[in-house]
């Protein structure tokens, strides 16, 4: 990168707290290995609070906090980046916290300061959401996990179509549960079953969203951009919850299970216990398997509350393109939509490359009109009767 206005040295911390970064599998390492093996216990009746287990972990946290001690976020020169970078080593400290306190009552007070609570606000329109959305809805039917891995692998060939060199992967692996990101790789749960009407949207959140822009920040020249910068979640989720919107994948229960993680989070901050919050849910009208699985994602480790940000990302990105914003630079990487100033001034600075890969359903005027009339809606309700 001669031609880089950011200096050798700065770029060294970059690549190393990137790199740093990559290495920590966070999620992985805070999500049970056996929570499908309790879920029919305690659907049962015969558990009444789950004691998950968790894998062990692939680093001593003590020596990968020497590592990012090692690193000098404090030489960088340039104050963008600086500012970057910095809020980042904050993160990654706060991150190796948690995996200290993982399983403990100390890990949920780490998750608030990570992810937040919920506000006054959020917890608002979540209730109204509930309110507001039927809960009656046709399961249909479900594809199991080789199906939808087959599916994902055809989706991640037509990206191929665009760059044929991209690292971009997909497998069935028996520690996970569920669909999740991890890299450049997405996980399926052998387990794992996906609603033929909620596959599409599914692929684009998961593949048109967090694999596209990994990719796109792993070929900038500021390697933190496909790591992920502090607080990129938020937005991520935001962004992949509007890919859903733009495909036309949004369904009610999907919706009223965005809403549900909201109050579950609520609830367990409160002091609830895993029995109480599953029964609220059911009382809302979900599916008591559906239910275990939110209160299960917001309880594990001692108390989750990155679920909140899923509405909430949704919430703050309508808000940025009804003020007339742009999704445009949200794809060079995964950063938080508060850093988009600052990543528009690298970009400015010549610092950034284009973006590799466009999601799929950028290209489909239906979905870019699915997206105004999104942006234009006021109760969250509405985001179900947009047609283009």
């Amino acid at each position: 990168m001669s031609d880089s206005p950011l200096s050798a040295g700065d770029l060294a911390v970059d690549h190393a707290l990137a790199q740093l970064s990559a290495s920590m599998k966070f999620l992985l390492e805070i999500t049970p290995v056996d929570a499908d093996d309790l879920r029919g216990e305690f659907l049962d009746g015969d558990l009444d609070e789950p004691e998950f287990t968790y894998r062990e972990l692939e680093a001593e946290p003590d020596v990968v906090a020497a590592e990012l001690e090692a690193i000098d976020v404090s030489s960088v020169e340039d104050t963008t980046l600086s500012h970057l970078l910095r809020a980042k080593h904050r993160e990654m400290e706060l991150q190796l916290e948690m995996l200290r306190a993982r399983d403990t009552d100390d890990f949920l007070a780490l998750s608030i300061d990570l992810y937040g609570g919920v506000s006054p606000a959020l917890r608002k329109q979540a209730e109204a959401l509930l309110a507001a959305v039927p809960s009656a809805e046709a399961p249909g039917d479900a594809l199991h996990a080789e199906e939808f891995l087959a599916l994902a692998l055809e989706e991640i060939a037509h990206y191929r179509e665009q760059d044929h060199e991209i690292e971009m992967h997909a497998e069935v692996r028996p520690d996970v549960n569920g669909v999740m990101v991890s890299g450049d790789t997405l996980l399926i749960g052998p387990e794992s079953t996906v609603q033929r009407a909620r596959a599409e949207a599914l692929l684009h959140h998961e593949v048109g969203t967090h694999l596209v822009t990994q990719v796109n920040g792993a070929a900038q020249p500021v390697k933190v951009l496909g790591a992920g910068l502090a607080g990129y979640d938020e937005t991520q989720e935001g962004l992949a919850v509007l890919a859903e919107v733009a495909c036309g994948g949004l369904t009610a229960f999907r919706l009223r299970q965005l809403a549900g993680r909201v109050v579950t989070v609520h609830r367990r901050v409160a002091g609830a216990s895993f029995t109480e919050a599953h029964d609220a849910l059911v009382e809302a009208g979900f599916p008591r398997g559906s239910a275990y699985t939110t209160v299960m994602r917001v309880f594990r480790a001692g108390g989750m509350t990155k679920d909140a940000i899923y509405l909430r990302g949704l919430v703050d990105l309508l808000e940025h393109l009804r003020d007339g914003g742009s999704l445009d630079l949200l794809f060079r990487g995964k950063f938080a939509l508060d850093d988009l100033p600052l990543i528009a001034e690298l970009d400015e600075k010549g610092a950034l490359h284009p973006q590799r890969i466009k999601p799929r359903y950028l290209a489909d005027p239906a979905a870019i009109r699915r997206i105004e009339l999104a942006s234009q809606t006021i109760e969250l309700h509405q985001l179900l009767g947009g047609t283009p």
